[in-house]
């Protein structure tokens, strides 16, 4: 009892690969709106492709290390706090052991466990690694295995990168009377796509994921496009 077996670690493995897929797609997502909102609005006040290519390049390396700088930030904190729950739980252990073997019982009893059988849990658990099944069960925290932040940054960085891409390369590369049309359209059938994986991976309506994702690209691309016209006139 409480020993994860086989296909539940597995499906556990299998849930964080998927949450980093889709942490992946909505760094792209973001990389796209961001750099489209950007390239569009020069657009409506300069077609000059050089002008373009800067202010998008621009766009996209401080969109990238901004968000590389907020996942490195972000998970540097979670990462801290973790350790910090483990040494707290290794000071509980080695200062009040008979209640921590209790306060696991409860666990087991709430899970639906008799109280002789929670408590025969308990004890034989602790004995092989009382801290290592405390954190799971309490904390949900595997001792030594925490995220890595510079991982993490690399990772937020190069996604959001990637969506940048897009819109960049349609906006400096399409002919001038093609340009912002192009860029729209490219925008929004990437924003359908990652809309459509990342609801996908998380389970969730595609159909709304897709004209949610859609809307607030087409919204941003107006909007800052407008404002680039109107600061041309």
């Amino acid at each position: 009892m409480g020993k994860p077996h086989q296909h539940d670690t597995a499906n556990v493995n299998l849930a964080d690969r998927l949450n980093v897929l889709r942490a992946g797609v909505l760094g792209a997502n973001d990389g796209i709106v961001s750099t489209a909102g950007l390239v569009i609005g020069v657009a409506g006040a300069t077609a000059d492709s050089t002008v373009l290519l800067i202010s998008g390049l621009a766009g996209l390396v401080a969109g990238a290390l901004s968000m590389a700088g907020g996942e490195y930030v972000s998970v540097s904190s979670q990462r801290d706090m973790e350790q910090a729950e483990i040494e707290r739980e290794k000071w509980e252990l080695q200062h009040d052991y008979p209640a921590e073997v209790q306060e696991l019982s409860d666990i087991y009893q709430k899970q639906g466990l008799s109280k002789a059988l929670a408590n025969q849990v308990a004890e034989e658990l602790m004995q092989k690694n009382a801290l290592a099944v405390h954190a799971e069960m309490e904390l949900n925290i595997k001792p030594g295995e925490y995220a890595n932040p510079w991982q993490a940054a690399f990772s937020s960085m190069c996604s959001f990168s990637a969506g940048a891409l897009l819109p960049l390369l349609s906006i400096v590369l399409m002919p001038e009377n093609m340009k912002v049309a192009a860029t729209f359209v490219v925008v929004l059938l990437a924003l359908a796509l990652t809309g459509w994986i990342s609801a996908a991976l998380g389970h969730a309506h595609k159909g709304k994921a897709v004209v949610r994702n859609v809307l607030v690209g087409l919204i941003t691309m107006v909007i800052t496009y407008s404002v680039g016209y109107l600061i041309k006139a």
